[in-house]
């Protein structure tokens, strides 16, 4: 999968695409669905995916706490995934944010990327003040040359599939629910960073994550399936995870503590993926070390028995 950052200086063979138009934060059900409804469009352009980064969100409310459910890497490595041929990662500031719908379907759509086709979500809305919407965009692309297609909403018992009905899920640990919704676990991608080597210490040793501007699963522990991306030790792994603010030690700031069953590799500064499988527990603090230690083998049995069959 090619990633491009710009709308404008393409290469010819990134023009002319089938492109699926959104945050895709997730990629969850419903996303998949309008980038398979773009395909279908037409199937004889290359398939692309057009997104913002940073979220339009961030860029309009940058104090809010983190939300995302994914960040860039792990939303293009889930894209390429699904066989997109071409990412258009499009800068997200004052430039994009004051364009009216008109002047973005012309500028960007029309006269930059140089689409075939577009297709976006029934909900969707775009240009300044998100006064434009679906059918605006239908109306444009009629007038401008280049087609649009409007995929239906996805969803399942009455509920659409949505990244907020994802992040509320996850807030309540209903982790096997969120991937109903999302079509896969929800996973926590990054470089594993160097923390307090407290778990070592304790005959645990754990892979450390940031989860900094990510919206955060309900703190606790859970039972992990753990792939590694880069360095000599990649493949899938099974394991448990402590996610939350550490509260025997006095800390404050979210992280992710990962521990892998039967790993006796080095993982600093590789890139790992981290699926929530099941909650197990909430966080919680102990009288002192060794109830902390014991509570920590409760969970890994636990979490491996859980995990056998994946």
């Amino acid at each position: 999968m090619h990633i491009h950052r710009n709308w404008t200086g393409l290469p010819t063979s990134a023009r002319g695409t089938s492109a699926a138009l959104g945050n895709f934060d997730g990629v969850h059900l419903g996303h998949r669905s309008v980038i398979e409804t773009a395909h279908q469009a037409r199937p004889d352009a290359p398939l692309s995916v057009i997104t913002f980064e940073p979220h339009p969100r961030q860029f309009f409310a940058p104090d809010a706490p983190g939300f995302r459910l994914m960040n860039a890497e792990a939303r293009a490595n889930r894209l390429a995934r699904l066989g997109v041929q071409h990412l258009f990662q499009l800068p997200f500031g004052p430039v994009l944010a004051g364009l009216t719908p008109e002047a973005f379907a012309r500028e960007v759509l029309c006269d930059g990327l140089g689409l075939a086709h577009v297709t976006v979500g029934q909900d969707f809305c775009f240009g300044k003040g998100r006064a434009g919407d679906a059918q605006t965009l239908c109306d444009l692309g009629r007038a401008m040359g280049f087609g649009v297609t409007i995929a239906p909403l996805v969803g399942r018992d009455g509920q659409d599939f949505s990244s907020t009905a994802i992040r509320r899920a996850l807030s309540d640990g209903r982790v096997r629910e969120a991937e109903t919704m999302l079509g896969h676990w929800h996973r926590i991608e990054g470089e594993v960073i160097h923390g307090e080597k407290r778990g070592r210490e304790l005959g645990w040793p754990t892979a450390n994550m940031s989860v900094e501007g990510l919206h955060l699963p309900r703190l606790g522990v859970y039972a992990v399936l753990v792939d590694v991306l880069t360095g000599p030790d990649r493949g899938p792994y099974r394991g448990v995870a402590s996610l939350g603010v550490r509260p025997m030690f006095g800390k404050n700031h979210p992280n992710l503590e990962v521990h892998l069953f039967d790993f006796a590799g080095d993982l600093y500064g590789q890139h790992i993926s981290v699926a929530l499988v099941e909650f197990l527990r909430d966080e919680q603090k102990f009288d002192g070390l060794q109830a902390l230690i014991d509570q920590i083998q409760s969970d890994a049995d636990q979490a491996r028995a859980l995990l056998a069959g994946q």
